[in-house]
């Protein structure tokens, strides 16, 4: 059962990665010219333009050209960059790596302090640290990520001079792990914040229902103490929650660190759209989307198959 429902998810997302690879494709070409022509009008010769247009495909029919750049782009061959002039494959295989990283650098803080916070709130419900905890949530819920990364910056950066303000490595020193775990905090933390803020919460929420629910109240009747009906049932419990909200965290991180990585100048996916965009370098900004579209759909896949590995009537 659990072989079908995997085969299932994978069935259905397809169709949606294919029908966002329309949307991306066609909203390069809604200026009326191909994307070259307009990415390269005024710069270089008409020869010049109609000789990358060939190259490209955009001399035949709209059609053809999805098909033919669908075809590229699972080959690998994603063209070469308009503004860099290298191949967009090559730059954004490094870039994703170090988006990757810190991707799970802001993963790991939202979940340990996330759920740390959450049990916390939860078990002293009504309490001052509960108050406390939920008046930092609503306050902190709906803060942008790059105004939370410029505090950071004048703070831990230029007021206490703790951690470096931008960048991946000190280009002066050996690029050591522990220069790249300075560097990674700041922008990991930014990234962070508010998924962790919502992730606390609704852990909260979770473990207040779990403590009132009636299995709890019976197991507390029999006489077993709170902290070891808390310890053996309380994490069980809330394994797939946990699994299910970080999951949907996980792709607004991905798109909270395109923002974070140009705060922070860091070099991956998000500072290449951002230069991509403003250079008009379609090869580069349709690569780069897709790459992002393809992350969230797995992450998104690799969450159902946890839950229905956990759920113990698809196992039967």
């Amino acid at each position: 059962m659990i072989a079908r429902s995997i085969a299932s998810r994978v069935l259905q997302a397809i169709p949606v990665f294919l029908a966002i690879s329309v949307l991306v494709f066609f909203i390069s070409h809604l200026g009326g010219d191909d994307p070259i022509t307009n990415a390269l009008a005024g710069i270089l010769p008409q020869d010049a333009i109609d000789a990358i247009r060939r190259e490209y495909g955009l001399d035949q029919p709209v059609y053809v050209q999805y098909l033919l750049w669908l075809k590229h782009l699972f080959s690998g061959d994603w063209g070469l960059s308009l503004t860099l002039r290298v191949p967009v494959f090559d730059v954004l295989g490094t870039a994703f790596f170090n988006t990757l990283i810190l991707t799970v650098g802001a993963v790991l803080i939202c979940l340990l302090a996330g759920v740390s916070v959450g049990v916390l709130a939860g078990l002293k419900r009504g309490s001052a640290v509960d108050g406390v905890t939920m008046l930092v949530i609503q306050l902190g819920h709906n803060l942008p990520v790059f105004w939370s990364g410029l505090v950071l910056i004048w703070l831990f950066a230029v007021r206490l001079d703790w951690l470096p303000a931008s960048g991946m490595y000190d280009m002066r020193g050996d690029q050591t792990f522990g220069d790249l775990l300075a560097h990674l905090v700041l922008p990991a933390f930014s990234a962070a914040i508010v998924s962790m803020l919502i992730l606390a919460q609704l852990v909260r929420a979770s473990v207040i229902e779990i403590i009132g629910s009636d299995y709890i109240r019976t197991y507390r009747s029999q006489g077993f103490a709170r902290s070891t009906i808390l310890r053996r049932h309380l994490g069980r419990n809330l394994l797939s929650p946990v699994v299910n909200i970080t999951g949907l965290q996980i792709g607004y991180l991905l798109s909270g660190v395109i923002f974070v990585e140009n705060v922070f100048a860091w070099p991956g996916i998000g500072t290449h759209l951002y230069n991509a965009a403003a250079g008009k370098d379609y090869p580069m900004t349709q690569a780069g989307v897709m790459l992002i579209t393809g992350c969230f759909l797995v992450v998104n896949l690799v969450t159902d198959v946890i839950l229905d590995l956990l759920n113990p009537r698809l196992r039967a």
